[in-house]
């Protein structure tokens, strides 16, 4: 299992490398490394998803009974994972870095390191901390706490990055200044569906599947369990619904700036101007 730490502790920057060096190739080396720094971390991000997810549904429909069934890929999956986390942290840092000099502030000294690193915590402390406990608190207690009961669950957590590679591919069109477009509002659609039910929906069908296993109904299964195991949901669950909330106000401004669009387009096909005026 450490060969796979150590293999994981590599792939990830050298693939975020290797797509960063692919994406400048074809103009050349321009001062401006903001859109392949960005677009290649998005798509480290989706690749582990994509595998995250993978991995899951294939521990999660092989685990019958929800306690004792065990599946070699969970642990193994676990190990490789860990290190993504990390790499995360510094690829965020990296393209806010970038984004502080696009903006004009590349003269700011050498003080504009600790600038940057503070309006980088300012911004992202919510997700930095979500990686750092992902690391620091989630690991041991999958490896060590569980003590090989419960791959079930975690095959379902894992599955909770089915989300990520829309919610990257949407960033990366903000990026482009592609917020009007078709794609964006239908990816937009997708990520508000896939966060929903494998980050929200998750964690009553988590309850719900030990309900079952137990033979209990739904509104009992939290006084069934360990306090400890209640509180790991609700820390878990509490960053999801925020950034359930941001996504579901960015999608409200988004079609309502859409439609005084659609309304004026609809006037003048009717022969009417934008204040009801009839056209010549």
């Amino acid at each position: 299992m450490a060969l796979i730490f150590l293999f994981s502790c590599c792939f990830f920057p050298l693939l975020f490398l290797a797509l960063r060096w692919a994406l400048r190739r074809p103009r050349g080396l321009g001062t401006d490394q903001l859109p392949a720094t960005y677009v290649a971390a998005k798509l480290v991000s989706s690749v582990q998803a994509v595998m995250a997810s993978t991995a899951g549904y294939i521990v999660f429909s092989s685990c019958q009974h929800v306690l004792d069934d065990q599946h070699w890929l969970t642990s193994a999956y676990t190990q490789f994972a860990v290190p993504y986390f990390i790499y995360d942290i510094y690829a965020m840092f990296l393209c806010h870095w970038h984004k502080y000099r696009v903006k004009g502030h590349e003269g700011a000294g050498p003080r504009s390191l600790r600038t940057v690193t503070g309006a980088f915590l300012h911004k992202e402390l919510l997700m930095v901390l979500h990686h750092l406990c992902m690391v620091l608190v989630c690991f041991p207690v999958s490896v060590l706490w569980r003590q090989g009961k419960g791959d079930f669950f975690l095959g379902c957590m894992l599955m909770a990055e089915l989300s990520t590679p829309f919610v990257c591919l949407g960033k990366v069109l903000i990026l482009y200044k592609r917020q009007h477009t078709l794609l964006h509002k239908v990816n937009g659609l997708l990520m508000l569906v896939t966060f929903f039910c494998c980050r929200i929906l998750l964690f009553p069908y988590m309850y719900w599947a030990y309900g079952r296993h137990a033979g209990l109904p739904l509104h009992r299964v939290p006084l069934a369990l360990p306090p400890t195991c209640n509180l790991g949901a609700a820390l878990l669950l509490a960053p999801q619904l925020y950034w359930f909330g941001l996504i579901c106000r960015g999608a409200a401004r988004l079609f309502r700036r859409a439609r005084p669009k659609d309304a004026t387009s609809a006037a003048l096909r009717n022969g009417h101007g934008p204040g009801g005026r009839a056209l010549d």
